[in-house]
């Protein structure tokens, strides 16, 4: 009898982020215990085609056929036993059934709670935040608003709408720079990675800025520059979370970009952050006030700025934060104890007990 627990890798997805979700993808299953999991794999396409049995390290190469025999599926919405369906009607791994999904999804459809919906409507257990969550998550317009509420220290910001830019972008650069002024960073208001941000030092920098982001989205977030060390914490758990020890970035470009981040190595990490005791605990104490106040669940990266003069404003969370090899999540849990292969575990124990606390709620 095969007592392994059945997991489902989604990746890829219709985000600026897909490629990172692919590697991420490769690094997690990579990760998981063959003898502990049955693993299967679905691979989202830009175009937003699923297809079971794709995998992410033929996607990371792949100069053709990205699909490579897969099959294109759909997801049958059958609560009580879910699964997922042939769209030719052929037949799946153990009937297209799994005992939990775990989705490396990183950015829009795939972070910001239209999936986790999906799960939800479908009735599977799913590893990470829940829809509420993950929209706050994504949304860093109104993931400032709640941080605001929940008494966070937050840089000063201003957000426009693509419209606003597009009807008027000469009042709109002005209105940024007499309330914000320069340096400033521009941001995509539902991207994560550091996809489409750019810093900005004039009135021609801030117009060219606000172009680039606002093909990203229609929301965009302006922000005043800070001169501070970047520092990130890890967040695990449901209800009662835990956060890691800290970890400092110093990208050896103006700001950690995308291309920092995934595809350049010479970033330095700086893991344990070197910081005083009292600032390590106000940080662990915000970083799990930040996974709170959003609703969030299973797993968080908190990012911070910290000033010479040791103030501390919150920057963002991230509900599904990069998987890779580089990425600081899982090197900070194991910075802190928790091995990489013990962290997966961990997650998709989370994923069971979020999934068993919410189907214990009365309907009537």
């Amino acid at each position: 009898m095969n007592n392994k627990t059945k997991v489902l890798v989604i990746f890829g997805g219709q985000s600026g982020e897909h490629e990172v979700s692919v590697i991420s993808a490769a690094s997690v299953i990579k990760a998981l215990h063959a003898d502990r999991y049955e693993i299967q794999t679905i691979g989202i396409t830009k175009d937003g085609s699923w297809y079971w049995g794709a995998r992410p390290e033929a996607w990371k190469e792949a100069k053709a056929d990205i699909t490579n025999g897969a099959k294109q599926v759909a997801v049958v919405l059958n609560p009580q036993k879910p699964y997922f369906q042939a769209i030719d009607g052929s037949e799946l791994p153990d009937q297209g059934r799994c005992d939990i999904i775990f989705p490396v999804m990183h950015g829009p459809k795939g972070e910001d709670g239209t999936i986790q919906g999906l799960f939800e409507m479908a009735g599977f257990p799913y590893v990470g935040s829940g829809v509420l969550g993950s929209s706050l998550g994504m949304d860093k317009d109104r993931m400032k608003a709640v941080f605001k509420e929940a008494g966070l220290p937050i840089v000063p910001h201003l957000t426009l709408l693509r419209s606003e830019i597009n009807a008027a972008p000469k009042a709109a650069v002005k209105r940024i720079s007499d309330s914000i002024g320069f340096p400033c960073f521009i941001k995509p208001a539902n991207l994560g990675s550091s996809v489409g941000i750019s810093k900005a030092e004039d009135d021609k920098q801030l117009l060219e800025a606000l172009i680039y982001a606002a093909k990203f989205d229609r929301k965009i977030v302006i922000e005043k520059g800070v001169k501070a060390r970047e520092v990130e914490l890890s967040v695990l758990g449901n209800e009662s979370a835990k956060a890691s020890i800290p970890g400092e970035i110093k990208p050896t470009k103006d700001f950690y970009d995308y291309e920092a981040k995934y595809l350049d190595n010479s970033s330095e990490l700086i893991i344990p952050a070197i910081l005083s005791q009292k600032l390590i605990e106000q940080l662990q104490s915000y970083a799990v006030t930040a996974f709170e106040a959003v609703g969030a669940s299973g797993l968080s990266r908190v990012d911070f700025f910290v000033t010479e003069d040791k103030q501390i404003f919150i920057n963002e969370i991230n509900t599904m934060p990069g998987f890779t090899q580089i990425s600081m999540y899982p090197k900070l849990w194991e910075a802190s104890g928790l091995s990489y292969s013990l962290l997966l575990d961990e997650l998709i124990r989370l994923g069971f007990e979020k999934f068993k606390d919410d189907a214990d709620r009365r309907l009537s």
